[in-house]
């Protein structure tokens, strides 16, 4: 899941370029007018004046493919001679301006990856294509629910080791799993996230073949995750493994199994999170900042929760110093007041749709009493999709890494996930307010948005979709570009 940004790619002269031909006709006139009979050669100049529009707020990626950047227009005219017209240098510059006029942010970019690469970013990035459950899964399913989809039971859960249970977020459902696929040697290792890299509020890929090494990564990761940074790695290893990450990996996994047959074969068992959204680096850093007096890169270490249900929010500074705050503190007191994406913010998708077990939040009215926050053990709200996500907590339970309570039904997991609710609801009309206002949006699987959108009133749906159509016209409707260290 990344911003949707739109890519604005320019066709090869030969199919569309009917700007860059009618630039050619009139700079040949020009050129027949002043050069007499005797032929020119024309290079056409680099100044061109900026758009006076107010910009539309998108960030936008200009492609000029290298036949734009290289076009020459050659005629020969009886009586007059032969015309060369180079038109490719220019463009550059040209579309510079046009982007400077027209896009709150932008950048003219070189030639793309071939097509067949941008056609796969296409089919799989979940900020363009959102997938559930495959069709013949979902078809197996022995329930359904309108806003919670195919399902084989929801149940309260939690890990077998009181340790575990402990330090993960909630009741370390996905913690126990993992080490129990790693221990019984059904999958060889796990490829889920672990705090690290060069942000520490950060998450980071990790493989884990041990039980152990499955608890280090225990414990939310509210920061930019990219799980699936190393997939192709691990698929290319040829050998059995588990995965957890967030629904919007989930998804992309989904989509990418269409195109490459080894993420079926090899990756025995998707694992989710029920996801409210990742929290903005720049929330996290305003929150160290004037809550703690600490500046980030004083930080060593962040653990977002867990050693508690939902456990505080800690970290550590170089000079050995601890800061703590409670959940609560760090989020707020209801949703209202998350600071996430604007993509978080349009996800039709919190639940793992398209995983075989999705693990939650289990709080009455969706967010932690403080007030025995400190007492609870941790129960989590488990969805199990399929039969093999069923099979599968069967024998965990039967080993004794995991630990299952109360049957639950879909009226439960919307009292304990009212947020979820309220967002697939209304994904239909957001993204309606979207298209209002020329922003793509995703392709969908198995979401069922148009029923969902159905269980809204007239009034709610306007609403929505006005709301995110004035939230775009503000501006309000993106997210900064990520820039590496060398600038670009």
């Amino acid at each position: 899941m990344a911003t949707i940004i739109p890519w604005l790619k320019t066709p090869a002269p030969s199919q569309a370029g009917i700007s860059t031909r009618l630039t050619a006709q009139v700079l040949l006139g020009l050129t027949l007018f002043t050069a007499g009979c005797s032929g020119a050669q024309v290079s056409l100049e680099n100044q061109f004046p900026t758009p006076l529009l107010e910009p539309i707020p998108i960030n936008a990626g200009i492609v000029l493919n290298e036949q734009l950047l290289s076009y020459n227009h050659n005629e020969e005219i009886p009586g007059s001679g032969k015309f060369n017209i180079d038109i490719g240098s220019a463009q550059r510059n040209m579309f510079s301006r046009l982007g400077e006029g027209l896009f709150s942010e932008y950048r003219v970019l070189g030639q793309l990856a071939g097509n067949e690469t941008v056609d796969a970013i296409y089919d799989t990035c979940p900020g363009t294509r959102v997938e559930a459950l495959p069709a013949d899964l979902a078809a197996q399913a022995s329930s359904r629910d309108l806003v919670w989809g195919p399902h084989e039971s929801f149940v309260e859960a939690w890990a077998g080791d009181p340790a575990v249970r402990h330090e993960g977020s909630t009741g370390g459902v996905l913690t126990a799993l993992g080490q129990f696929l790693v221990d019984s040697g059904e999958v060889e290792f796990l490829l889920h996230a672990k705090a690290g890299g060069n942000d520490p509020t950060f998450g980071q890929p990790h493989v884990s073949e041990t039980a152990a090494e499955v608890l280090a990564g225990a414990g939310s990761r509210y920061g930019p995750t990219a799980v699936l940074q190393t997939v192709h790695q691990n698929l290319d290893k040829g050998r059995p493994f588990a995965f957890v990450g967030k629904p919007c990996d989930i998804s992309a996994l989904r989509a990418l199994a269409r195109r490459d047959a080894r993420v079926n074969q090899l990756i025995k068992y998707f694992l989710t999170p029920v996801c409210g959204g990742f929290a903005s680096p720049k929330a996290t850093e305003a929150f160290i900042e004037n809550h703690h007096g600490v500046q980030k890169p004083e930080i060593e270490s962040f653990r977002y929760r867990g050693f508690g249900c939902p456990g505080p929010t800690t970290f550590k500074t170089a000079d050995g110093q601890s800061h703590a705050a409670t959940y609560t503190e760090y989020w707020g007191e209801d949703e209202k007041s998350w600071n996430v994406p604007w993509r978080c913010k349009i996800c039709p998708d919190g639940i793992g749709e398209g995983a075989d077990i999705a693990a939650a939040d289990n709080w009455p009215g969706g967010a932690p009493d403080p007030a025995i926050e400190a007492d609870d053990p941790g129960t989590n709200a488990v969805i199990v999709r399929t039969k093999a996500g069923a099979d599968l907590v069967a024998r965990a339970v039967a080993a004794g890494y995991l630990v299952t309570g109360s049957r639950l039904d879909a009226d439960h997991m919307s009292t304990v996930q009212p947020h979820q609710v309220k967002k697939r609801q209304a994904a239909r009309a957001r993204w309606d307010g979207m298209a209002s206002q020329g922003r793509m949006t995703p392709r969908t699987h198995g979401l069922r948005l148009d029923a969902l959108r159905e269980t809204l009133s007239d009034e709610v749906y306007e609403a929505q979709r006005k709301g995110t159509a004035q939230r775009i016209q503000d501006g309000r409707a993106g997210e900064e570009r990520p820039k590496a260290k060398n600038g670009l």
